[in-house]
């Protein structure tokens, strides 16, 4: 019976151990100080993320293990026997959403970015995205009129700046220079702006830059929540009314939707109204989902609606009137105030489907597959007189599928990410405008593949390099007049004639491009307080519709534009440099370089070539010429935190473009600009800020010499006259200020002016600024409920 019970004993005391490691799902790291625990027994994991445990009684267990910002993993365990447990942390749980690269932006790696936060977006809601972005160093705005803007980033615009819309590119005619991004900034929570030409897995099409537009990620938990904001706008005394609700649940199911409307009368220059330069715009989004760690999906649609009125005085009937209006600086049809948009004006709806899935895998990394589809529709309408007056001038429907599938892997010390896409766009002008079609009926092709590699040398110095290969082909059918067509293309592109029809030649232009794209970047941080980014690209980018094909009076423009088959792929050279340092001034100081410089000998340049009298009135004509430029210029911005409560920011933009062909200035060169702001917040009343800011342009001195000479009768004399299109305006100054505080606990009021003092002054880059200045004091009053 002692043996017996002694050989029972013995076994009921058996113990065994249990070791292994905990680290990181996505890139491997070990992970150190990771709490790991069996039954009673607790441990840390060392500096290479491991535990050992001796003597673990037999018996069944459940194994805890927890992190600092980590996902417990929990797992029931049997010890019979000696055991090696390898334990995988969510360590990202920030980062889920890896389309975007919001949050702490970890992932930026070399890119020079900055950030529109969510309440900076808030205060400025009634602005359009141009506007909004126009608040970043080195972000102009383009303008046709007060209404119609879009963003340019380091002296370029259009085609050079992908617009991402929630993962996709928006595709809207984006050529045009009055051709406004169809978004509404109501629908995001942040707003990203990658400056240069470093952000290849967007495409090839960002020479200037990349931005990035992200709608809130749901909460992982159940909950309803949402918000409704009344605005009212004294400058074309009018409002907009948006409001937003998402539903979620703790198993990461979502559902949210959103809508605005806004409607502005005619707008208020200093003294005086513009006639017909109302606005009515409405969106609507919806999406629905399941965003786990391992998998998800989501689909989204997107729509919005847009039509701006287009200032009467800038389409005039003859020379004379143009002469007139463009030297005397005086505005026509003026202070009859009303909310009719009438002609000419534009009307536009952009429509946005996405699908897009995601799965994870332990060893092999994240698969992720994305399609949208887009429908633009534009309608611009002229002055037209009879059975035509309220027929478009130009009707384009332009269709366009995308698909992509992308892989990302990470590691400790490095990660790779890759993906191709491709993609189909439809282009239809409706013939039954019976004006000459501006941009012809063509089909687009894309394909394109893209690799990006990052590096981490040492915990100061990162890397990555980057490639892109990208295809395209345009499948066109465009008539010309066979005088054009004879002079300038039958001995060049012979294959491209169909047949010709009286005066009227018909051909069917098949273009390929192959487009090959690189960057390399570095990231290196010398000291705690000091960080140092370049990178350098070349890029190649397709020229787009209107650069190749463009023939005719663009209506919403007042201009008539001419293209031309023999623009070859435009290759762009960049470098950026990025110098940020710390300081212990006051309450912390911090300051940020960013010189840049960007060479080309295939540069795609639009200047103003004569003028043309037509039976809609008389237009100046541009035209789209290749030449070698370059453009540089620096960035400059500071944030001085004066006391706990008191900040002050400034930032600094100034570039110089060159047409090294013809040995003169670029045209439309963004001004040398300075911005200041002063901002104090409170906590009583809670989250109550009072801002005042102060914006100057200079006079911008380079400019091209691109005068015009006219005849008409004047006294019943024929004469000739020079019509300045080249001189710049004046520099100027103005002030804005806002005010914002919680009423309470979930009503906020927002206060904003601005042009505080009406001051009166016109822009270089407002194509219409001929024939009149920017808008006067505006006053913008919001209320926002939260729910």
């Amino acid at each position: 019976m002692l043996i017996f019970c002694g050989s029972v004993f013995t076994s009921a005391q058996k113990t065994y151990t249990v070791q292994g490691t905990v680290q990181d799902f996505h890139d491997k790291t070990m992970l150190e100080n990771a709490v790991v625990k069996i039954g009673g027994f607790a441990m840390k994991t060392d500096k290479k993320g491991k535990f050992s445990f001796d003597k673990i009684p037999a018996g069944k267990y459940t194994l805890i293990a927890k992190h600092p910002d980590c996902n417990d993993y929990t797992e029931n365990i049997g010890v019979d026997q000696d055991l090696h447990i390898t334990i995988t942390l969510e360590h990202h749980t920030g980062d889920i959403e890896t389309i975007t690269l919001h949050g702490s932006h970890k992932s930026k790696g070399s890119m020079i970015m900055k950030t529109l936060d969510k309440s900076e977006i808030e205060r400025n809601s009634t602005e359009n995205l141009g506007n909004i972005l126009s608040r970043i160093s080195g972000v102009a705005v383009l303008k046709t009129g007060n209404n119609i803007t879009k963003p340019v980033i380091h002296g370029l615009y259009g085609s050079r700046i992908s617009i991402m819309n929630n993962g996709v590119k928006m595709a809207e005619q984006e050529w045009g220079a009055e051709h406004a991004p169809n978004v509404d900034v109501n629908d995001f929570e942040h707003i990203d702006v990658i400056k240069g030409a470093s952000a290849l897995k967007y495409g090839n099409d960002g020479i200037a830059g990349v931005v990035l537009l992200e709608p809130a990620v749901a909460p992982k938990k159940d909950t309803i929540m949402g918000n409704v904001k009344l605005s009212g706008i004294s400058n074309g005394r009018g409002g907009e009314i948006s409001a937003n609700v998402l539903k979620s649940w703790e198993n990461q199911w979502f559902v949210k939707a959103g809508g605005s409307y806004r409607k502005l009368g005619d707008l208020y220059i200093p003294h005086h109204t513009l006639q017909n330069t109302g606005a009515e715009i409405n969106s609507f989004n919806f999406s629905f989902g399941n965003h786990s760690f391992m998998q998800g999906f989501d689909v989204t649609y997107n729509g919005i609606n847009q039509d701006f009125g287009i200032y009467r005085g800038a389409h005039l009937g003859n020379a004379r009137d143009i002469y007139n209006a463009m030297t005397l600086g005086q505005p026509y049809y003026l202070d009859d105030f009303s909310y009719n948009i009438g002609y000419p004006k534009q009307n536009v709806e952009h429509h946005i489907v996405k699908l897009s899935a995601y799965k994870r895998f332990a060893d092999f990394g994240k698969i992720t597959f994305q399609y949208s589809f887009q429908l633009n529709r534009r309608k611009e309408y002229d002055v037209r007189k009879g059975d035509l007056k309220d027929t478009p001038s130009m009707d384009l429907r332009l269709i366009t599928h995308s698909a992509s599938l992308t892989h990302l892997i990470e590691r400790a010390n490095w990660s790779l990410e890759s993906g191709i896409s491709g993609g189909f766009q439809d282009n239809y002008p409706n013939p039954g405008t019976k004006a000459r079609r501006l941009i012809p009926d063509y089909y687009r092709y894309d394909a394109g593949a893209f690799s990006v590699f990052k590096y981490r040398f040492t915990p100061k110095l990162n890397a990555e390099a980057g490639v892109r290969y990208d295809f395209s082909r345009y499948d066109a059918y465009k008539y010309y007049d066979a005088k054009e067509w004879d002079d300038n293309y039958a001995d060049v592109f012979p294959q491209f004639f169909v047949q010709k029809n009286g005066s009227r030649v018909l051909t069917r232009p098949v273009i390929d491009y192959h487009n090959f794209s690189a960057n390399i970047g570095l990231n290196y941080k010398p000291a705690k307080d000091f960080d140092i980014k370049f990178n350098f690209s070349r890029m190649s980018r397709t020229p787009n519709p209107a650069e190749l094909f463009a023939d005719g009076l663009h209506h919403s423009a007042a201009i008539i534009e001419k293209g031309s088959l023999k623009i070859n792929k435009e290759v762009v050279y960049n470098a950026n440099l990025s110098l940020t340092g710390h300081f212990d001034v006051l309450k912390g100081l911090q300051v940020e370089a960013n010189p840049y410089m960007m060479f080309s000998d295939s540069f795609i340049n639009q200047i103003p070539v004569g003028i043309l009298d037509t039976n809609r009135g008389s237009f100046a004509v541009w035209e789209y010429q290749q030449i070698k430029a370059r453009i540089y210029g620096i960035d400059a911005d500071a944030q001085l935190n004066i006391l706990d409560n008191l900040k002050w920011n400034t930032s600094f933009s100034a570039l110089r473009g060159d047409d090294l062909t013809k040995n003169e200035p670029l045209i439309l060169m963004m001004p040398m600009n300075l911005r200041n702001s002063l901002e104090l917040k409170l906590n009583k009343p809670s989250n109550f800020y009072i801002r005042l800011e102060n914006e100057n342009v200079f006079k911008q001195n380079r400019f091209p010499i691109t005068d015009q000479q006219v005849q008409f009768i004047d006294n019943q004399e024929l004469v000739t006259r020079i019509i300045d299109y080249s001189s710049t305006p004046a520099a100027y100054s103005i002030f804005h200020a806002s005010v914002g505080a919680d009423l309470c606990k979930n009503l906020n009021l927002n206060f904003r002016i601005n042009n505080i003092f009406n001051r009166e002054y016109r822009e270089y880059l407002n194509r219409l600024r001929y024939y009149m200045p920017e808008t006067g004091r505006n006053v913008v009053v919001t209320l926002k409920y939260n729910f």
